[in-house]
């Protein structure tokens, strides 16, 4: 190439807000030696690590909750439909991850795809996802944690666990689960792998033991009528109202698709498995199972309880609060609420654990593209991990998690993934297009229906969220985008002089022209 076309080239790839990283040189990025992560999960490391973060407290609250306000028994019918719609943004995360195994998740994948700058916003959200989600959950653990020593006879001091000026219990969490990150990524999900096992035995106990007291009269109606609901107004209603006037209807058909909209949020985590591609032996063949095999797991779960705790409680007398521990207290079983209460605990430190590896991992994705400061990719020489980010991830969420009252923007926590769903199914039919020659180790069907669908599906959910939400989300977005202005584009390591240097180790390829 003569000089002036590199040189005319150089200078529009600087300027581009599109600008793409080659999947080769996202690949050979994770070579360099002081980016370089261990590799050492498997399958069945990546299938425990979805399980840990999806099986949360959602199980043994919101199940109950949304068959007693929106769906009824066929709230069973709303988790099917919900799975469904996941499985189509779950088999585009894995054919990018197994196309693309970086760190980084739904933002290496849509710098590959889409272009820089929706990578950033892309990235943005994603911390802004997992930070927040760490917080709300590692408070979740403490109050299941604070009733658990209730129910066992021990009280800790009201102003220093959940709900007090400083939520300790969760600071604790937080540090511990923290340095066992930062000393390694196998060792985490060993520590992992033992608290899914507990969580999924109690589950399982729960579901078996709750059956001797299913009464099939409780299934009649299995799709109660329809019913006017409260509509809501101002700040607080969802989107898709305040846009269309369209009044949100409860059970009957709208109530099953109002149920599923709200469970789907039962099963996000699952795209944090993509973050730990780069770390993955055989990320062509362990991430397309890891990520469906979990998803596959915990909607049968899902569904077995959706259907033993309306068996056990007509839905109408349903506590939406702790659905499952009263419908035991219920039938005089209240022994069980210190059972169900144990393994919330030991189920929500698998979540925020999973989520602070996750987190880590975007910003270190993010930070080795030099979109955040280069320095914080740094690699421990031993343990072969984020160190520095790591250190950066558990003080923030400690201190969000101990000191402030989160409870309002745990919506944000869904937009965020939701947006991050509807840009990881749009790049995975523009990669086809763009890049057919690349190996992948799965490949979506129907390509490209299913991508499309996908998009939409997450589309409509994003619209069924307040307008309170969508208003944070933009000032966050705005927030995001003056940073990718003032530093992030002038540090980008695809914008340096020497992304076209086939003898340097950074070369990024040119856009085809």
């Amino acid at each position: 190439m003569a000089p002036q076309a590199t040189e005319s080239v150089e200078s529009e790839h600087h300027v581009s807000l599109l600008r793409t990283k080659s999947v080769e040189q996202s690949i050979a990025d994770t070579e360099e030696p002081e980016f370089r992560l261990k590799k050492s999960l498997s399958a069945l490391d990546l299938t425990v690590f979805g399980v840990g973060v999806v099986i949360g407290a959602g199980i043994f609250t919101l199940t109950g909750r949304a068959a007693h306000e929106v769906a009824g028994p066929s709230i069973v019918i709303s988790f099917v439909i919900a799975a469904i719609a996941c499985a189509l943004a779950a088999m585009c995360y894995a054919e990018f991850a197994s196309t693309v195994p970086v760190s980084g998740s739904a933002y290496t994948f849509s710098y590959a795809s889409l272009g820089e700058f929706f990578a950033w916003i892309i990235g943005w959200d994603l911390i802004l996802e997992m930070f927040l989600g760490a917080s709300v959950v590692a408070q979740g653990w403490s109050a299941y944690l604070g009733a658990f020593l209730e129910q066992i006879g021990i009280v800790l001091p009201e102003q220093l666990s959940y709900g007090g000026a400083v939520d300790v219990p969760a600071i604790l969490l937080v540090l511990v689960l923290g340095a066992l990150m930062t000393i390694g990524i196998k060792e985490s999900l060993r520590v992992n792998l033992v608290l899914v096992a507990v969580k999924l035995f109690i589950v399982l106990f729960v579901i078996v033991a709750g059956l001797m007291f299913v009464n099939p009269a409780n299934y009649a109606p299995f799709v109660p009528s329809a019913e006017a609901t409260a509509s809501t107004s101002g700040l607080t209603q969802p989107l898709l109202q305040f846009l269309s006037g369209i009044e949100p209807a409860t059970f009957g058909v709208g109530g099953i698709l109002a149920g599923a909209a709200l469970v789907f949020f039962a099963y996000i985590g699952f795209d944090v498995v993509a973050t730990t591609a780069e770390e993955t032996r055989r990320p062509q063949r362990d991430m397309p199972i890891g990520i469906i095999a979990s998803l596959i797991i915990c909607t049968i779960l899902y569904c077995a309880v959706a259907l033993v705790v309306t068996g056990m409680v007509s839905y109408r007398d349903l506590d939406p609060a702790a659905a499952l521990a009263n419908a035991f207290a219920y039938h005089g079983q209240s022994w069980m609420a210190t059972v169900i209460s144990a393994g919330a605990v030991a189920g929500l430190t698998t979540v925020v654990l999973t989520l602070l590896i996750g987190a880590t991992r975007i910003i270190f994705a993010m930070s080795r593209d030099g979109l955040l400061p280069e320095k914080l990719a740094r690699v421990h020489p031993r343990w072969r991990t984020p160190w520095v980010i790591s250190i950066v991830v558990t003080i923030v969420v400690a201190v969000v998690a101990g000191v402030t009252p989160v409870g309002v923007l745990e919506q944000m926590v869904n937009i965020g993934t939701l947006s991050a769903f509807v840009l990881v199914s749009v790049g995975v039919v523009v990669l086809r297009r763009t890049r057919p020659d690349l190996k992948r180790g799965f490949r979506v069907p129907w390509n490209p229906v299913l991508p499309i669908l996908s998009a939409l599906i997450c589309t409509y959910l994003m619209l069924n969220l307040s307008v309170e939400t969508w208003l944070r989300f933009l000032i966050w977005l705005a927030l995001g985008v003056a940073i990718y202005f003032a530093y992030s584009r002038r540090h980008a390591r695809v914008g340096t002089g020497d992304f076209l240097n086939p003898a340097t180790p950074r070369v990024v390829a040119p856009p085809e022209t």
